[in-house]
């Protein structure tokens, strides 16, 4: 074996070059060898491309040949060979482009398919100061492969990859003295180092970056490339690499603060034909194209998973981790009050759809919506995957507007003060307060906090707007904090802030309906006082596991609101459900079963419709004449 590889696209597959011409692949699931070609001249070095779907590899005879994967999706045969090098490239790599040099002090760079890009020749007499160029050894790409390290004698030289220019640019070369000859090179993941080892045994550390600055007095930019920025916090020591897939320049970074914790967290950089963002919290980065000029660009980033672009009267939505553009909106409205984004906050409703539940993402659990004004008095709500949109005519002003956070519920407040609840899934609108100085939703759940003059209005229940508490206060609500199983609402009393504690259990109780969780639903009102609220809150979760067929939970609802003979009922009818399940039916077309439920619920035509369709006439008659309606 003369020459190894490890293709970062084959994690399971090594490729090796022999003395005998032949290059194989070592599979090391199963430890057996197999021959890809055989070019009949030693094999003296061997590269991998930057996405490792092909190799190429270079022989004594200055010949290079080329091999592609099955699964790289390459035109052309599995391996050809692409030049004649002008003598034995010893030094190999691939990068942006192919690069190989040897004992001509010739170093070439060509593409894929073996064109000539340029070449460099230091054969002649060195410059002053400058050391003999003698054999080139090894060469090595960075991660981004617009920079290459080729190893010679008592120095290594660098080359760049100018974009503007199209084309290679030799850089300064770095002079060691003693160092003698260059045996191995690599550079660190990230770009931001070189290994460099010799045949005396020494191994140095090289620190490689084009420059390097401070910013904010907090960060430490380090540009290890034209395309690639490293941002470290000068109090930590992990680093997040931001880097241009379209291997752009990048021209400007800026890092901007979180509007809710006040830390520098968010990351936007422009190179001349793409917007690169990053969150450095979560480590997501996206990267678009964009033709902005870096200077009229508004950002907004109160939206937890994603970047509001405000340019030329357009609203663009960009989703962190996701290099499309999610959604664009006309709008001149984009302050924070007037713009409502949500993005998957909520784990997706699992099972069937129920009425008062219904779904509001898909298989997938994609949930995405936006909400923003057309005008001054027209509200938009937008699911940004779907594209399917809603349009909320209004006569007044409107001056405030929040998404709950499953996105299908709408608050929004006009100029006279009046609060309004939007439903988008049944499209039906509420007025639920008037004279209302302030609104919000306590953050992951569908609980409503209001101001009314003097007066804190919660709705624990929105679904029930007049089922409302009302607690004095002495000042304006200045904010809500939900932390550590508790949620509280902040006064601002002018002297001092007050905190006014919610009740948890009520909003876990909301949080798990919405959910479809009914058992934690019932374990909370279990522990509740019984009081008007929570009796609400009984006949809600009731009328919810009738819907959804949950027959032993609907009876005990009923038997905590006192309907004894609904629960005796439900009693029976969950019995029936238990034969059939024996038997190996499914409850919900189980003949008797489905009309006794369609009997609960007052549906008597279409109980009568399922006991005929079975023959069941005798039963269809004993359920009007228990009932009492057999004569009509």
């Amino acid at each position: 074996v003369t020459s190894l590889v490890w293709p970062v696209d084959h994690p399971f597959e090594v490729v090796y070059g022999l003395a005998e011409g032949k290059v194989k692949i070592g599979q090391l699931r199963s430890n057996k060898p197999q021959t890809l070609y055989n070019a009949e001249s030693y094999v003296v070095a061997l590269a991998s491309s930057p996405n490792g779907t092909g190799v190429v590899s270079a022989h004594l005879d200055g010949s290079i040949f080329r091999y592609n994967f099955p699964d790289s999706n390459m035109p052309g045969p599995a391996y050809t060979k692409i030049c004649t090098h002008t003598s034995v490239p010893y030094a190999l790599s691939w990068g942006r482009s192919i690069c190989a040099a040897g004992n001509d002090q010739v170093v070439t760079f060509y593409d894929r398919d073996g064109g000539r890009e340029r070449t460099f020749d230091y054969s002649g007499e060195p410059a002053k100061g400058m050391p003999e160029c003698k054999e080139f050894t090894v060469a090595s790409f960075n991660n981004t492969g617009d920079s290459v390290a080729i190893g010679n004698f008592d120095c290594f030289y660098t080359f760049s990859y100018n974009a503007k220019a199209d084309s290679w640019d030799g850089n300064e070369v770095k002079v060691v003295e003693n160092m003698y000859s260059i045996t191995a090179m690599s550079w660190k993941n990230n770009g931001s180092s070189l290994a460099v080892g010799t045949l005396c045994g020494l191994l140095d550390l090289y620190d490689a970056c084009i420059r390097r600055y401070t910013y904010k007095k907090v960060f430490e930019l380090t540009y290890v490339s034209p395309s690639q920025v490293l941002i470290r916090k000068k109090s930590e020591k992990h680093s997040n690499m931001i880097k241009s897939k379209f291997g752009q320049e990048i021209t400007k970074v800026n890092i901007y603060v979180d509007p809710e914790t006040k830390v520098d967290r968010y990351v936007v950089a422009h190179t001349d034909e793409s917007l690169l963002l990053s969150d450095l919290e979560t480590g997501k980065f996206s990267e678009i194209q964009w033709h902005g000029n870096g200077e009229s660009e508004k950002y907004f980033f109160d939206t937890l998973n994603a970047c509001l672009v405000s340019y030329a009267g357009e609203l663009s939505v960009i989703e962190y981790g996701s290099d499309e553009v999610l959604a664009s909106v006309r709008t001149e409205h984009t302050s924070s009050h007037l713009l409502s984004v949500r993005i998957n906050e909520r784990p997706p409703r699992q099972g069937e759809d129920n009425p008062d539940t219904p779904r509001v993402d898909d298989e997938e659990g994609n949930n995405k919506k936006i909400a923003y004004l057309l005008d001054t008095q027209t509200v938009c709500v937008k699911n940004m995957h779907t594209q399917a949109s809603t349009t909320i005519n209004h006569d007044i002003k409107i001056d405030f507007l929040e998404l709950n956070s499953r996105g299908n519920l709408l608050l929004f407040r006009d100029k006279r003060r009046v609060l309004h609840l939007f439903d988008v899934d049944s499209q039906t609108r509420t007025a639920l307060l008037n004279y209302c100085s302030y609104v919000q939703w306590v953050p992951g759940s569908d609980v409503v906090v209001a101001q009314n003059r003097n007066n804190m209005c919660v709705w624990y229940n929105i679904h029930a707007p007049d089922q409302v508490m009302v607690r004095e206060i002495k000042g304006d609500i200045d904010g809500i904090e939900r932390a550590n199983g508790k949620t509280e609402v902040l006064v601002d009393e002018t002297v001092s802030v007050s905190s006014y504690v919610l009740v948890e259990e009520l909003i876990d109780f909301g949080t798990a309906i919405d959910d479809r969780d009914y058992v934690k639903a019932m374990q909370i009102l279990e522990g509740m006082e019984f009081t008007p609220q929570s009796e609400a809150m009984w006949q809600q979760l009731q009328t919810m596991c009738i819907d959804n067929w949950n027959l032993k939970m609907a009876e005990r609802c009923s038997a905590a609101l006192g309907d004894v003979s609904r629960a005796r009922y439900l009693r029976k009818v969950a019995k029936l459900a238990d034969e059939a399940k024996e038997q190996g039916v499914d409850v919900r077309d189980h003949w008797q079963v489905r009309s006794k439920m369609l009997e609960l619920k007052k549906q008597l035509e279409m109980a009568e419709d399922v006991l005929i369709a079975h023959n069941k006439v005798d039963e269809a008659i004993t359920m009007y004449e228990d009932l009492l309606l057999f004569n009509e």
